[in-house]
């Protein structure tokens, strides 16, 4: 059997033409696609990549930011918390002080009042033992208060004549004032007494109608004071005392 080698050149020619061919219209623009799909592939991965990694970023910020949130949050309930303390202790520091106000004006309002009511019944008291001394002086002894006082006064002008003519000095009148107006015996014998403690001094009498029943005598720079108000004002002295001697022995009573 003879061999054809135009044939065989021939089909060899053409097989390779045809691999040619498949090569440049076939396989190429497969490769090519499957490059390009390939390198989309991977430019997708790649954004993918990217985008996971923004995600994560952006989730780590936003961590973050509630974070910072949650610890500005807390500053601020931590300040809110102490301004409102501070405002409540100031609240109650000015409602302390206004109480204490107000209790030390009502305490000082009670004392006015007590003193008042004190003074009241110094004077009703006074009163009644004034009208009462006069009557009895009247009954009695057929005196008058007036005459009663500044004898008792002429009495008591002997034991202090040294420091009357201390507190005299070189003044040249004396001045005795009473409420009413002392009968004319009694300013004789007043002026009398009065001459032989401290010569050449001149008495003058005058009337007070605020003034307390009693006499006053002022010599120079002193004062000296037979009035009913010595003896109520020596009487509460006593009631004071009596008063607080109870106190003692009520607390002590207490504890035993």
């Amino acid at each position: 059997m003879s061999i054809d080698w135009i044939t065989v050149i021939a089909q060899i020619v053409n097989f390779l033409v045809l691999i040619w061919l498949l090569k440049r219209y076939l396989y190429r623009p497969i490769l090519n696609g499957i490059d390009a799909r390939e390198a989309e592939i991977a430019d997708r991965m790649l954004a993918a990549t990217h985008a996971e990694e923004k995600a994560e970023a952006a989730e780590a910020r936003y961590l973050d930011e509630i974070a910072t949130l949650h610890a500005n949050e807390s500053a601020m309930t931590d300040t809110a918390r102490q301004k409102a303390e501070a405002a409540r202790d100031v609240l109650l520091a000015d409602a302390h002080e206004m109480f204490e106000k107000e209790r030390k004006d009502w305490d000082a309002h009670l004392k006015q009042e007590g003193h008042k009511y004190i003074a009241e019944l110094h004077k009703m008291g006074a009163e009644a033992l004034l009208s009462l001394t006069r009557k009895a002086l009247g009954d009695l002894a057929g005196e008058t208060l007036e005459e009663r006082i500044v004898a008792h006064v002429v009495t008591q002008l002997v034991p202090m004549s040294e420091n009357l003519r201390k507190a005299a000095g070189s003044v040249a009148e004396a001045v005795a004032t009473t409420r009413d107006t002392l009968p004319k015996a009694a300013r004789e014998l007043l002026e009398a007494d009065l001459q032989d403690i401290i010569p050449n001094v001149a008495l003058r009498f005058e009337t007070d109608t605020e003034q307390s029943p009693g006499l006053i005598l002022r010599v120079g720079g002193a004062q000296v004071a037979w009035t009913m108000d010595t003896y109520i004002d020596g009487l509460n002295a006593i009631l004071d005392e009596n008063s607080a001697v109870g106190k003692v022995f009520e607390v002590q009573g207490d504890g035993a």
